[in-house]
């Protein structure tokens, strides 16, 4: 998992300097017409940082991990992330995710195969949810072009 950490690492290294360059006013337009923010691309990326700390944390703890599912819709609508200051949203996903590298290069490597159900998903691994995490923070960056498509 260290590896995984150190792209972690990477990736908001890369991405942070992009985001505090966008424009302030941009980041409240729809990506696509009818889609979300910016703003709320970052809510998304900051419910899934505090989701998949549990995750981690708890699967690496547990025999198997039972999880609920994430309604992403209700989560945009309950938090407000449109009407949170950006830099604040920045700072957080940017403090979150470095929070989550360390948590992450320290995962026991006999866990990594803990079972994991989540909501009503196929069972899949401590190592396929941290590797996944990856995978969906870099899909969402690419949208709102904090990093250049792979």
């Amino acid at each position: 998992m260290k590896e995984v950490s150190e792209r972690l690492k990477s990736v908001i290294n890369g991405a942070e300097t992009r985001l505090r360059q966008i424009d302030i006013a941009e980041t409240s337009k729809p990506i696509l017409p009818g889609g979300w923010s910016r703003r709320q691309v970052m809510g998304h990326l900051i419910d899934s940082a505090s989701n998949n700390h549990q995750r981690f944390v708890r699967a690496a703890q547990q025999a198997t991990l039972e999880f609920p599912g994430y309604d992403q819709t209700g989560n945009v609508r309950v938090q407000a992330p449109q009407e949170a200051d950006w830099e604040m949203l920045v700072s957080l996903w940017v403090s979150y995710n470095r929070y989550l590298a360390h948590v992450i290069a320290r995962l026991p490597a006999n866990k990594l195969d803990t079972v994991c159900r989540i909501g009503s998903g196929q069972p899949v691994t401590l190592g396929f949810v941290v590797t996944d995490y990856l995978a969906h923070m870099v899909h969402h960056l690419q949208q709102i072009g904090a990093v250049d498509p792979a």
